[in-house]
């Protein structure tokens, strides 16, 4: 059953009933959503749109069989806006909301002490199969831009890695063996998610993959034959993204 939580989202459901009646139908049971925000948030660079998590709960909670909502979500510590971003998701969703700290290493671009021809410092961002694939002229180029940025006084880059598979995997595990729920809805399209949706699926749990178009692994794709069923955020971007990117002004 949907209750709308707000105003707002009881004008944009008259507006989008059939996507709300749509999704009545695959909450019929009690049902979880586990949201890998860290894989998530960089979705927002093809939708042309950003996701919104308080009114993802907002609207979610509008569904009496959703019952839970976890987020997990990467801490920049140091930095104001996410140190601010993370208050605020966490006085939305409480105890289920995840965090953990963003792991920066530095990574060296300088080309003091380097061959315009050597792939070594190239070997730190372009995996080694596609680098055996590229032509010394192209190696060139990359360490000629290296060298430009050299010139600027970029001696290194910042890598960012916060990864959520085990927390969100174990979770899963967890749920599925205290039967807590019957369906279950993962916000991801990482292929290390396989393993876990094709166990709920062996378990006959019903999953759902919420998702976007060219952002789903094929080890997740081919899980559609064993019942995965995907749906397209962007049928739901109205209630979910930015208010002041939303398509229909209610």
């Amino acid at each position: 059953m949907f209750t709308p939580n707000t105003d707002r989202i009881k004008k944009l459901a008259e507006k989008y009933s059939k996507r709300i009646s749509d999704l009545e139908v695959m909450f019929d049971r009690p049902t979880k959503l586990y949201i890998d925000f860290a894989n998530v948030r960089p979705w927002s660079e093809q939708l042309g749109w950003h996701i919104d998590l308080p009114r993802v709960k907002q609207f979610f909670d509008s569904f009496d069989m959703v019952k839970d909502i976890s987020v997990y979500n990467g801490l920049l510590c140091g930095d104001l806006v996410s140190e601010h971003e993370n208050k605020t998701f966490a006085k939305y969703y409480g105890s289920s909301y995840i965090t953990k700290n963003v792991k920066v290493t530095k990574k060296s671009i300088n080309m003091s002490s380097v061959s315009k021809h050597s792939p070594d410092i190239l070997k730190s961002f372009v995996r080694a199969s596609l680098l055996n694939e590229l032509k010394i002229k192209t190696v060139d180029y990359l360490n000629e831009e290296l060298l430009v940025m050299n010139q600027r006084g970029v001696f290194y880059l910042e890598d960012r890695k916060c990864n959520f598979d085990v927390e969100i995997g174990g979770d899963i595990y967890l749920d599925l063996e205290r039967n807590s729920y019957d369906c279950f809805v993962l916000w991801s399209g990482d292929s290390d998610f396989a393993h876990p949706v094709s166990k709920l699926l062996d378990n006959g749990k019903r999953v759902f993959l919420f998702a976007t178009t060219g952002r789903i692994s094929y080890e997740l794709n081919d899980l559609r034959q064993k019942g995965l069923e995907i749906y397209d955020i962007r049928k739901i971007r109205d209630f979910i993204c930015w208010k002041k990117e939303m398509l229909i002004k209610v």
